[in-house]
């Protein structure tokens, strides 16, 4: 598709309110496409069949981008497993149905890291993504997410329709979510790291061993990817997305605490969960496919998440 015919476009995005959403919509607009409507809370709640629908029928997409979901980090995950499951799945295969239905020119489903096996080889390839159970912690989630991809690929060969499925490893940056019930591993830190200092402590708990590896990508870079597999890719295939980069949680910590000017010691409850033990995806697809490749380290983008924070804690929920 050419830029010019994607700015003409009606695009829809599902939890556009969120971290994400919020970015791409920025990056959207920023490139030209105007005629964007978000569709979430309180407005639609989109594990209703009728909220979905008047959904389709006030916004008039002719291309969905799905972002919405229910989401957490491990403690979230081993708490609300069923709702992770059936929200994520009822979301994504109403959605796209309804979206069949209708004509819709393009789906573009956003899955998740948490899909792949728990021992899959390093870095993460896409073809590996169906050779073995992923990790017990977020397994609910990650497998109601990477029902869509089944349902993408169903919906292509059976009725033509033009859905794709994007695999984004952990996002992180500004606006992140930094309630401590749900945030992610970053996030997490960053809020721990400056709740230690405004309390003048000299110690810091954290979860696991710091032996697990992640790869984290910038929110911004996860915007732009997303655009350019909008405007270029049309197959079912999954893609991964991310920043091809490694990291350790016991590096990451470090880095954190640097950043934000924590000085004093760094405690690890072992009793409590690593997760999955590497978790780092082959890009190379996206790249080959529609041009994305990542351009934020991760010290960059650290320091960027934990200026915004330094700057906004004061106004989000203590």
């Amino acid at each position: 598709m050419d830029s010019k015919v994607l700015n003409e476009k009606r695009i829809t995005i599902t939890g556009g309110k969120g971290f994400l959403g919020t970015h791409l919509i920025k990056k959207f607009k920023s490139s030209g496409c105007l005629n964007i409507r978000v569709a979430d809370l309180p407005d639609y709640n989109l594990t209703d069949i009728n909220d979905i629908r008047k959904m389709y029928d006030e916004t008039k997409p002719e291309i969905v981008i799905h972002l919405a979901a229910k989401v957490g980090g491990i403690g979230f995950n081993q708490n609300k497993p069923a709702e992770l499951f059936y929200d994520n799945l009822i979301m994504g295969s109403q959605l796209l149905h309804e979206s069949y239905l209708r004509n819709i020119e393009k789906f573009v489903a956003l899955g998740t890291v948490c899909a792949y096996p728990k021992f899959t080889p390093v870095p993460f390839k896409e073809e590996d993504l169906w050779n073995g159970y992923p990790e017990e912690t977020n397994a609910p989630y990650g497998l109601a997410k990477k029902m869509m991809l089944v349902q993408s690929q169903a919906y292509r060969k059976q009725y033509g329709f033009n859905s794709i499925f994007l695999l984004p490893v952990n996002l992180y940056g500004p606006g992140d979510n930094f309630d401590p019930n749900s945030s992610h591993v970053i996030p997490a830190l960053i809020k721990k790291c400056f709740d230690a200092m405004d309390s003048k402590s000299d110690k810091l708990e954290v979860w696991g061993t710091g032996a697990a590896t992640r790869e984290f990508f910038y929110v911004e870079d996860a915007a732009e990817a997303i655009y350019l597999a909008t405007l270029f890719y049309n197959k079912s295939e999954p893609v991964n997305l991310g920043s091809g980069y490694e990291i350790s949680i016991k590096e990451l910590i470090k880095i954190i605490a640097d950043l934000a000017g924590f000085s004093g010691q760094i405690v690890w409850d072992k009793s409590k969960p690593d997760g999955q033990p590497k978790r780092m995806l082959d890009t190379s697809k996206a790249l080959i496919e529609f041009g994305f490749s990542a351009k934020t380290d991760i010290h960059t983008g650290l320091a960027k998440t934990i200026e915004w924070y330094r700057k906004n804690r004061h106004l989000l929920k203590k």
